[in-house]
């Protein structure tokens, strides 16, 4: 069956109006023009409600989900200038985006307005470019957890009036307790106010549903390190045992070099070390976990969560049979299962060209099939071994870990890649 045709572009560049608490009277000639000139005015009901009557378009609100429906209302008002508002900058995690992937730049005339991000840094006397941003409108208050830093200025756009109180016990629940909160609502507005207080004595109610929260982060004593180089303290990660360990995984994210976008597959995820911090090194990062064990798959998912990365996606079930029909990765790790039939082919089959294979083993019998691998294929093969300090009666020696066999390679640039489809015969 053929897709469907793309729905026809509207005649005329869409205009997209910011708007701020502030309402009509922040706006600018050019946007106050382009919103009286416009036949339909799309938007969500509280910013629809800020325009005076001489705004006389058919005023068209914003269905849920959102997304999907922006093609659809553009389709239906092709015909007529159409006016979209947005919340402050509608480029900065506004509407811009999608209409931008539905219509391209040539489509839209956008009229920026000061974002909520602006105006808080201005009445904090913080410098934006020093200053970090999370969202947390449509997405798990968790992924805050890995923006947390002693000294960091933080500002999280909020997704109602209780996330404040969420924020609060995140911190606190994470070692940063001591964090100074001030939470600005209506910036720009008649109605701005701010709340101030500290995250492990938060007891403020839910104010104003429009609001960011600027954290000034401050760790408690005994708040243990996260650092934002891979080889966290294992301390950090709740496991039974199948945990790559510290310096083994710096190593192993070393040769797995994550950048920007892409998609790592970690095959055995064990307790999901490897693919949190693939994620942690890029906020645009992407993985996923592959584990058969559904206890270990539900640990992984706490892991995820705790250390900030809620977008990793588990996979439960055996491999290969369980990579079938995952988006082709840009990396993938081996750390378990190696000599089951077929899985090092399927991930090599899979891996985009120019992407990275990384296998690590303790066992003999896995070593012999990577050597072979390695000298059909190339790459590096290397032996990482760490000894640890320990007591021996009165003095001090030497304890020695299991070495770890790793063999690692990069995809030739000319090789194809593919969905993995599974065994089909």
């Amino acid at each position: 069956m053929s897709a469907a045709p793309a729905p026809a572009a509207p005649l005329h560049p869409v205009s997209v109006v910011g708007i701020g608490a502030d309402g009509w009277p922040g706006l600018s000639g050019a946007a106050r023009e382009a919103l009286c000139a416009a036949e339909v005015l799309i938007g969500g009901a509280r910013q629809l409600d800020l325009l005076p009557p001489e705004c006389a378009g058919a005023r068209v609100g914003w269905p849920s989900p959102l997304r999907p429906a922006v093609p659809r209302l553009l389709a239906e008002h092709r015909e007529r200038r159409i006016a979209v508002l947005a919340s402050g900058d509608p480029m900065f995690y506004g509407i811009g985006r999608a209409l931008a992937e539905e219509l391209g730049p040539e489509g839209l005339h956008v009229l920026p307005h000061p974002s909520s991000v602006s105006y808080a840094c201005a009445r904090l006397g913080w410098p934006l470019e020093d200053t970090e941003v999370v969202t947390l409108v449509g997405r798990p208050a968790a992924r805050l957890a890995a923006s947390l830093h002693e000294g960091r200025r933080l500002l999280v756009l909020s997704a109602d009036a209780g996330t404040p109180a969420a924020v609060a016990a995140l911190l606190t629940s994470h070692g940063f307790g001591p964090s100074r909160l001030r939470v600005l609502e209506q910036l720009g507005g008649v109605d701005e106010r701010h709340v101030d207080g500290i995250a492990a004595e938060w007891a403020h109610p839910p104010g104003d549903r429009l609001n960011v929260i600027a954290i000034a982060c401050r760790a408690s004593a005994d708040a243990l390190r996260l650092g934002t180089v891979p080889g966290l303290p294992d301390e950090a990660y709740e496991h039974d045992g199948q945990l790559t360990k510290r310096h083994v995984r710096a190593a192993t994210l070393g040769a797995l070099a994550p950048a920007p976008g892409e998609l790592l597959w970690d095959v055995g995820g064990g307790s999901g070390s490897i693919a949190i911090e693939w994620l942690r090194a890029h906020p645009s990062c992407r993985a996923v976990s592959v584990e058969r064990d559904p206890v270990r798959a539900e640990r992984i998912t706490r892991n995820a969560d705790r250390l900030g990365v809620p977008a990793l996606q588990v996979v439960t079930g055996p491999a290969p049979a369980s990579l079938a029909g995952l988006e082709a990765p840009d990396a993938v790790f081996i750390g378990g299962g190696l000599t089951a039939p077929g899985l090092l082919d399927a991930c090599w089959e899979a891996l985009r060209p120019g992407g990275r294979l990384v296998a690590n083993t303790v066992t003999l019998e896995s070593e012999a099939l990577l050597a072979e691998r390695h000298k059909a294929d190339g790459g590096e093969l290397v032996r990482l071994a760490v000894a640890h300090a320990v007591p021996v009666g009165g003095f001090t020696g030497w304890r020695q870990a299991m070495p770890v066999t790793q063999w690692s390679v990069t995809k030739p640039a000319d090789s194809g890649a593919r969905s993995y489809k599974g065994d089909r015969s």
